[in-house]
């Protein structure tokens, strides 16, 4: 009888590290996973605070242009 519950106790002890072994390892997984769409989140909102700024640029050129073809346009008219 002592035998059965030695192989009884080791078993639930090879169970129970196996699975904590199992779930340390798909934890660090997941947290590398999560850590590289960080990584691909700041990549996107970087190229997304670019592209507003570019925007806002190219706006404000554009508005200069109307500009300069008015500026243009009144001294085409005047002579």
């Amino acid at each position: 009888m002592t035998s059965e519950i030695i192989v009884a106790v080791l078993a639930c002890a090879g169970t129970v590290l196996g699975s904590m072994f199992g779930v340390i390892a798909s934890n660090n997984k997941t947290l590398w996973r999560i850590e590289q769409l960080e990584k691909k989140v700041e990549k996107h909102n970087n190229l997304v605070e670019w592209r507003a700024e570019a925007d806002d640029k190219l706006k404000n050129l554009q508005y200069q242009i109307i500009e300069i073809k008015e500026r243009i346009e009144r001294i085409d008219n005047h002579e």
